[in-house]
């Protein structure tokens, strides 16, 4: 009976019996009750400090119908002078990645609404052009490519391809599937998709969060055939991108890629990189961001000199996705093969900063000689009237900008 008794007592006190009522007083040390669950590394608010202004930001949901096409922020749009603005299309929810057939129709993809979108390119006597939805229920089917007349969509671990596509924008057939070997982590899992000028396919696969020690399998570019056989990573280090091209005088893949959170406001800025030797590079992440700057966490016993350098820095937390060469004849001389890029705008900086698209030109040299502003005004009195995502050069020479906050598609042009 002693012994017994002994146990017992033994047991409320290592805290593996709980007492009748006694509930409250069983939580753990580190869990007081009314705290809330610890974030998961996946998170987005990974390592947001827990007081300051800093715990009053968190991501930007945008509106979940498109805005009404009188609605729209365009009297609030700059360019520069000697071009003009309009809209080329709205009532897209959500629309983001573009991309546009030899034909002219343009598609759209989505991240939060499941759907991809198909224009027409011919508008009706009012300027007003057809919205075809030609996709639902799919999982952030953000990512768009299109060869050959089949266009390819990217959900978060598919790829599927719809072949002689505008021939059946009204009875879309089945998809192939084309390459399903990826992550199914939500973290940057949204793809951003194109077909290179050596015919392959390259597709991203980002961290699975906002700062950790990625696998061997994400924090990459890879590049596939377009069956999607023979596969191989042509870079590391790479956090999360959301938008490439190619210089088309060197044929190199340049992309944006965003930076870690939550070390302040102001560093690490977004980078914009070039892959010169495909397979050999590493970017730096996790290890070290900007170029410059070794992670807290995961930078010790390492340097900066390890990885290659951002070719420009972007602005710190400026979300910098879509990005384009200019290929068209309609823009002056001064921005042939120069660089158009979106910039989402930060949501983890008390005053935010992007929400525009900038143009980063080359020197002779081939190195960015100036990252210029070209389309302002969706950051008003600190608050977002829309969120650039996408750039594309149309088929005219005009370049288009997406927004997914409004759900619309701008058009920029000359107005000679």
């Amino acid at each position: 009976m002693r012994a017994a008794l002994t146990r017992r007592l033994a047991a409320i006190l290592l805290g593996s019996l709980t007492l009748p009522g006694a509930a409250t007083a069983q939580q753990p040390a580190s869990q007081p009750a009314g705290t809330p669950p610890p974030v998961e590394k996946g998170s987005a608010l990974y390592g947001r400090p827990e007081g300051g202004e800093a715990a009053k930001l968190a991501p930007i949901a945008g509106p979940p119908l498109a805005t009404p096409l009188a609605k729209l922020p365009l009297d609030k749009l700059k360019v520069p002078d000697g071009f003009k603005i309009e809209v080329y299309a709205s009532g897209l929810a959500n629309g983001r990645s573009m991309r546009q057939s030899p034909d002219g129709t343009l598609f759209v993809g989505t991240r939060t609404v499941g759907k991809v979108y198909a224009i027409p390119e011919k508008a009706d006597a009012e300027g007003k052009r057809t919205i075809k939805t030609i996709a639902t229920g799919l999982h952030r089917p953000n990512g768009l490519a299109f060869h050959n007349g089949s266009l390819y969509v990217a959900e978060l671990s598919k790829i599927w391809r719809y072949d002689a596509i505008e021939t059946h924008l009204d009875d879309v057939p089945k998809p192939t599937l084309v390459y399903d070997d990826l992550p199914k982590d939500e973290a940057h899992g949204w793809k951003f998709i194109a077909i290179g000028p050596d015919d392959k396919l390259y597709v991203p696969v980002g961290s699975p969060g906002n700062i950790t020690m990625p696998p061997d399998t994400h924090a990459q570019i890879r590049r596939m055939d377009l069956d999607g056989t023979n596969v191989e990573v042509i870079a590391r280090g790479v956090r999360n991108t959301v938008g490439f091209d190619w210089n088309p005088a060197t044929k190199q893949l340049w992309f944006t890629d965003n930076g870690r959170d939550w070390v302040s406001e102001d560093i690490p800025n977004d980078e914009l990189n070039v892959v010169t030797d495909p397979g050999k590079q590493h970017f730096g992440f996790p290890f070290c961001h900007q170029g410059t700057f070794t992670d807290p966490e995961y930078g010790w016993g390492h340097s900066c000199a390890e990885f290659t350098a951002p070719a420009a820095l972007l602005g710190a937390h400026t979300a910098s996705l879509g990005l384009r060469f200019y290929t068209g004849a309609m823009f002056p001389a001064e921005y042939r093969n120069a660089m158009f890029i979106a910039r989402h705008g930060s949501w983890n900086r008390t005053t935010k900063l992007g929400g525009d698209v900038v143009v980063a030109k080359l020197g002779a040299d081939g190195k960015v000689a100036s990252v210029e502003p070209f389309l302002t005004g969706f950051l008003q009195d600190n608050k977002y009237a829309g969120r650039p995502v996408d750039v594309l050069v149309a088929n005219d020479g005009a370049l288009l900008v997406s927004d997914d906050y409004n759900g619309a598609i701008y058009r920029i042009s000359t107005t000679q």
